[in-house]
C-alpha cells in the first residue's frame, strides 16, 4: 500500500476552492506534504499512512470542480511535519474558470443572521458559491488577478482565509462591509441618494420607480408589475415580453412548474427558466404570451431587496438593448439609462467579463450565459486549436484545445460595431485563458457577416487554416457526431445556392451532410422588409386575389398592394427562402396575430400563444421532387389554413393545426430520408424546436417510425449552438 506520492488532478480545479479543500482532507487524513495551483492542474506531494484514503477523497473534488483525470506519480524526499498550501505557478491550460453560480445557502444564512459578521452585506460569499468567470482576469485564480485585488482583506477576513475549518479557506471572493465592495443608491442624474441603499431602493420600486441593478455580469432594470408598462414604454419595446424575478412562491402561485422546472430554477446556475403560466391572461402587461421567464433571486443583493419589499415580483430585464453587450460601468449606465430609469443602485466591484441571465425552456438552453457559461466540454476533435466565431445573430464563440471545447457566454447579434468589438474581446479572453494557439478558423457561410470578417483577419494574424461551414449544418454537428438524418428549423441561414434556408434535412455524417429535402422554396419580398413586416411574407407565399383583399381590408393602400403585387410577380428586390420561421410568420399574420414584428421570433412565439387555446387537427400534405431532394408544400398549407380561416374556423384551432402538420410535414420527409438509406437516428436542431407543440410532434412522429431522436440539451437548439457546431465541423474535416 502506498504512503506517498504526487497526485495531479486535472480538470476544472481553480475557483471552486480545491487547495483549501485538499487542506481540510489532508488534517481529516494526518497527511503532511503541499498542494500547489498549476495552471488548470492541482499538484499534491503528499505523505502518510492514509494515503489511499486521502487520494480516494481529493479524487472526489468540491461541489463545483469538474475533475477529468487523477495521476499518482512516484514521490521521493523525506515527509515535511505539516501540510502547507503553496503559491500558484504556471502550467497545464486544459481547465478553465467555472461559470459565476448563485450565493449558496450557507451564505443567504449568513446574510440574515443578526449580529454575524456578515449580516445584511451584499457580496457574501464562500469557496461554494459567487461570483468567478466575471471578476478573473487571467489564471492561476488568486485574489491579485481578479478585481477583488483592490479589496485588501480585513484582518477578521484575513483570519478566515486562513483558517482551515472555515469554508472560506482561501476563497478568493472573501470580503464583508468593513473591507469588500461598497453599494451606492443614485439618481438617473448621478447624485448620490442618502440612507441605507439597499432600503431605499426597495421602497422606491414599492412606490412605482424604476431602478438600474448593477449585477454580477452587468445591470438589469427593475421595476413591480404595475410599473412595467412604463418601462415598456421608456424602452420603446411595449410588445416584448419582460422577465421576472420572485420568490419561490410567487414562481409557484403563477406559473405551472414541473419538478425539472423547479429543480432547474434552484440550481446553483439560476437562469431565466420560461414557464406557462396558470392563467394565461395573467401578468400581460409583462408578458402577453402564454408564457413568463422565471428566475429566483441569486445574488446577496436580490436576496437583501426582496428581503425589504413589500412586492413578492420584479419586472428584471438586461439594461442593454436586445442583441447588444450588457452593460457593465456606471459611467456608461448613467449616459445610456438616464432617461429610462429614475435610480442606479450601483457597486464598486469592476466587471471584466459581463454575462447575461441564461435562459431555459422545457429543459433546453435557449440562452447559453452565466451559470452555464463558459460551458467546458470534452471532446476529441484531434491536436488542431480550432476557433468558431459564431452566427450574426444571437452569438457565441468555441475555442477547442487539448481534447476540450470552451464556449463563451452568449455575445449578441454581430450586426454592429459594439458587439463585433465584445466578439473580439471575448476570444481574446477565451483564448488567452485556455492558451490558444489557433490552425483553423471556423465562420459561417454568409460572406458578407461582420463575423466573417473578423475570421479573416484572426486566421491571417495566426496564419490559420480558413473554412466556411453553412449554418444549418453547423446546428447539426453541434447535436451529434454519429450518422443521422438531421432536421434544422429556424429562422435564417445562407445556403450553399445563395438561397435563403431554414427548414432543412440532411443525411450523413459530419462533415458529410448532404441536403436530401427542405420545405418549399417562396419568396421574401422587400427582403429583410418582409421579417419585420410578416404581411409581405404571406403574401409571397399566397399570392392570390384573397390575400390581397385581406391585406386592403387591414388598411394596406392600393398603391402598397401595387408594389407589393409587382415584387411577387417580376422577382424584383425578393429573396428565395425556405425558412420554417418566414412560414410561421405568414400564418401569424394570415390570422391576425401579429402585423409587424418587434421582437426577434414575435410572430411565431405569438402564433405558438394563441394556438395553445386550439385543438389541432390533421390536414393533407404535400410533397413534390426538385433535384432529387423532396420538398413539402408550405403554400398548401398556407392554402388550407385560409380556406378554414374564410369558413370561420376558430383562429387558435387553425393556429394549433398549422403548427401541428408543419411538424408532420418536416418528420415525414426526415423519416423517409432514413428509412430509404437505413439510418436508425434523427436529429434536431433550430430555434423552431423551442415550440412545444412543434417538437414533441416531430419527436413523437420520428419515434412512431422506430428511430432514434436526437436533441441537443447541453447547447441551445437556436444558434447559441453554432459556434460550438462550427468546431466540432472543423474538427471533423478530414476523417
Amino acid at each position: 500500500m502506498r504512503t506517498r506520492g504526487t497526485i495531479i488532478i486535472r480538470g476544472i480545479v481553480q475557483g471552486v476552492g480545491f487547495r483549501p479543500f485538499v487542506y481540510a482532507r489532508a488534517q481529516e487524513f494526518g497527511i503532511t506534504g503541499t498542494v500547489k495551483n498549476l495552471g488548470s492542474e492541482v499538484e499534491i506531494h503528499a505523505f502518510g499512512d492514509r494515503f489511499e484514503e486521502f487520494l480516494a477523497a481529493v479524487s472526489r473534488g468540491t461541489p463545483l470542480s469538474h475533475i477529468d483525470s487523477v495521476e499518482v506519480q512516484d514521490l521521493r524526499g523525506g515527509a515535511p511535519d505539516t501540510f502547507t498550501i503553496l503559491e500558484s505557478g504556471s502550467g497545464n491550460l486544459s481547465g478553465f474558470i467555472p461559470a459565476d453560480v448563485a450565493t449558496c445557502d450557507d451564505c443567504i444564512v449568513d446574510i440574515f443572521t443578526p449580529g454575524g459578521r456578515y449580516e445584511g452585506y451584499w457580496a457574501t460569499s464562500c469557496v461554494n458559491c459567487g461570483p468567478r468567470y466575471s471578476i478573473i482576469n487571467t489564471t492561476p485564480y488568486d485574489r491579485e488577478r481578479t478585481s477583488m485585488a483592490v479589496f485588501p482583506m480585513c484582518a477578521a477576513c484575513g483570519s478566515e482565509y486562513t483558517d482551515p475549518s472555515c469554508r472560506r479557506h482561501h476563497a478568493q471572493t472573501i470580503a464583508c462591509a468593513a473591507c469588500g465592495p461598497h453599494l451606492t443608491l443614485i439618481r438617473a442624474d448621478g447624485t448620490q441618494v442618502e440612507g441605507d441603499p439597499v432600503r431605499e431602493a426597495a421602497a422606491l420600486l414599492d412606490a412605482g420607480s424604476i431602478v438600474a441593478v448593477r449585477g454580477i455580469g452587468g445591470f438589469h432594470i427593475a421595476c413591480t408589475e404595475e410599473a412595467a408598462g412604463e418601462l415598456k414604454r421608456r424602452l420603446g419595446r411595449t410588445e416584448q415580453p419582460l422577465a421576472v424575478m420572485a420568490t419561490p412562491e410567487e414562481v409557484e402561485r403563477i406559473a405551472i412548474v414541473s419538478d425539472e422546472d423547479r429543480r432547474i430554477l434552484h440550481s446553483r446556475e439560476r437562469p431565466i427558466v420560461v414557464l406557462a403560466k396558470r392563467d394565461s391572461a395573467s401578468l400581460r402587461g409583462i408578458s402577453n404570451l402564454h408564457t413568463i421567464g422565471c428566475m429566483l433571486p441569486y445574488t446577496g443583493l436580490h436576496h437583501l431587496l426582496f428581503a425589504h419589499l413589500a412586492h413578492p415580483l420584479l419586472v428584471m430585464t438586461s439594461a442593454n438593448l436586445p442583441g447588444y453587450p450588457m452593460i457593465t460601468d456606471l459611467s456608461v449606465a448613467l449616459d445610456r439609462l438616464s432617461r429610462q430609469v429614475d435610480y442606479i443602485l450601483t457597486h464598486d466591484r469592476r466587471i471584466i467579463n459581463r454575462c447575461d441571465d441564461s435562459v431555459v425552456r422545457d429543459g433546453y438552453i435557449i440562452r447559453l450565459s452565466r451559470g452555464l457559461a463558459p460551458k467546458r466540454t470534452a471532446i476529441d476533435l484531434g491536436d488542431a486549436c480550432i476557433l468558431g466565431v459564431g452566427p450574426e445573430l444571437n452569438a457565441n464563440i468555441s475555442v477547442y484545445r487539448n481534447g476540450f471545447c470552451i464556449t463563451s457566454p452568449h455575445v449578441g447579434n454581430v450586426r454592429n460595431p459594439q458587439t463585433l468589438a465584445y466578439l473580439q474581446e471575448t476570444v481574446e479572453k477565451i483564448g488567452g485563458l485556455v492558451g490558444a494557439r489557433y490552425d483553423r478558423v471556423v465562420h459561417d457561410l454568409h460572406p458578407q457577416f461582420l463575423s466573417t470578417r473578423y475570421a479573416h483577419e484572426v486566421a491571417e494574424a495566426a496564419g490559420a487554416e480558413l473554412l466556411a461551414v453553412q449554418h444549418h449544418r453547423a446546428h447539426i454537428a453541434a447535436t451529434t457526431r454519429e450518422e443521422c438524418v438531421g432536421i434544422a428549423i429556424d429562422g435564417v441561414g445562407y445556403g450553399d445556392d445563395g438561397t435563403i434556408w431554414g427548414g432543412e434535412v440532411f443525411a450523413g455524417k459530419v462533415p458529410h451532410l448532404d441536403r436530401v429535402a427542405h420545405l418549399e422554396v417562396v419568396p421574401m419580398p422587400g427582403g429583410d422588409l418582409a421579417t419585420r413586416f410578416p404581411e409581405r411574407m404571406l403574401y409571397g407565399i399566397l399570392p392570390t386575389s384573397g390575400v390581397r383583399d385581406l391585406l386592403a381590408s387591414r388598411g394596406w393602400s392600393d398603391i402598397e398592394l401595387a408594389v407589393l403585387t409587382r415584387q411577387v410577380e417580376r422577382g424584383l428586390n425578393v429573396a428565395a427562402t425556405s425558412s420554417t420561421g418566414r412560414v410561421l410568420d405568414a400564418a401569424a399574420a394570415l390570422l391576425g396575430i401579429c402585423r409587424e414584428r418587434t421582437y426577434d421570433g414575435e410572430p411565431a412565439m405569438k402564433l405558438e400563444s394563441a394556438a395553445c387555446a386550439g385543438r389541432a387537427a390533421a390536414w393533407d400534405l404535400e410533397f413534390s421532387r426538385d433535384g432529387g431532394r423532396e420538398v413539402f408544400s408550405t403554400r398548401s398549407l398556407l392554402a388550407e389554413a385560409y380556406r378554414r380561416m374564410a369558413a370561420g374556423e376558430r383562429r387558435a384551432d387553425i393556429a394549433a393545426s398549422f403548427q401541428y402538420n408543419l411538424a408532420r410535414g418536416v418528420a415525414a420527409m426526415a423519416v423517409r430520408a432514413a428509412q430509404e438509406r437505413g439510418i436508425p437516428r434523427v436529429a434536431l436542431s433550430g430555434g423552431v424546436a423551442y415550440n412545444r407543440a412543434i417538437r414533441e410532434t416531430i419527436v413523437g412522429e420520428v419515434r412512431a417510425a422506430g428511430l432514434e431522436v436526437v436533441v441537443n440539451r447541453e447547447y441551445p437548439l437556436g444558434d447559441g449552438c453554432i459556434s460550438f457546431g462550427q468546431v466540432v465541423y472543423g474538427g471533423s474535416v478530414g476523417e
